[in-house]
């Protein structure tokens, strides 16, 4: 099995003005290990600029938190991928939760934006995951198998490895409930599972993260799980201390 390098992301949301964004990294930056996992933080659009040039001389990258498929044209408050290189950004998250539900995005969307996000050059964090009522109807299996199946359609199978997959059980964000340990590997096992069906060797190296009410008390038993490869992070990682923490858990 490969050896595949543990990632941490922090997703600030709707959080953190350009000052804030420069004085998190201010304090986070000298906490991030000088090796071992990838860490990106991933601010709003307006704070992207401010991220890049703090963590230029790091191994922080950063990361847009959408994206729209066309290069250009008339899609009034929209950022497209060559927008996103021009700023620097390396990696794009696609399909979060929040988009899904408050603003409609669907899979077939996102079977279009991931394979642009790939030929751009960014490297997308594609983000699944079941909501309570689905957990509850015992329908996980099903919601997973179909968000994968359709959201990577497009992607060749010689680039499925290049893609990152962050499995958001979306019953535990911002509730305060956690997968546990066992439930996080279940489902990202399966996520495995499901591209191996196209190519095993992707299945191998592919990276599936955990994220989901991640905090410095869970970080280390949630990302000790063998098929799970790092977090997603949400309201910790907008604590530097914090943040630092859940990436040294992967260190």
């Amino acid at each position: 099995m490969p050896d595949r390098t543990p990632l941490l992301a922090a997703n600030w949301k709707m959080h953190k003005t350009s000052e804030e964004t420069e004085e998190f990294l201010a304090e986070f930056l000298p906490l991030a290990p000088e090796s071992g996992p990838e860490v990106v933080v991933c601010p709003p659009f307006p704070s992207l600029k401010t991220a890049v040039e703090h963590c230029f001389q790091s191994r922080v990258r950063v990361a847009a938190q959408n994206m729209h498929e066309a290069d250009e044209g008339a899609f009034t408050g929209e950022v497209s991928a060559p927008m996103l290189l021009d700023l620097g950004v390396e990696d794009v998250i696609l399909g979060h939760s929040e988009r899904r539900q408050y603003f409609n995005e669907t899979d077939e969307a996102l079977a279009r934006k991931v394979p642009v996000a790939l030929g751009a050059g960014l490297e997308p964090i594609l983000c699944v995951g079941e909501n309570e009522a689905q957990r509850g109807a015992d329908e996980t299996e099903q919601v997973l198998t179909r968000q994968i199946e359709a959201d990577l359609a497009d992607v060749p199978d010689a680039r499925l490895s290049e893609v990152v997959i962050a499995y958001e059980p979306i019953w535990a964000i911002g509730t305060g409930n956690t997968a546990t340990a066992g439930q996080a590997q279940e489902a990202i096992a399966l996520i495995r599972s499901l591209v191996e069906s196209r190519d095993p060797e992707a299945a191998a190296a592919i990276r599936i993260l955990y994220g989901g009410s991640v905090k410095p008390d869970n970080a280390a038993e949630l990302i000790s799980q063998p098929d799970v490869d790092g977090a997603l992070v949400g309201g910790a990682s907008l604590d530097p201390g914090d943040f630092a923490a859940i990436v040294n858990a992967a260190a």
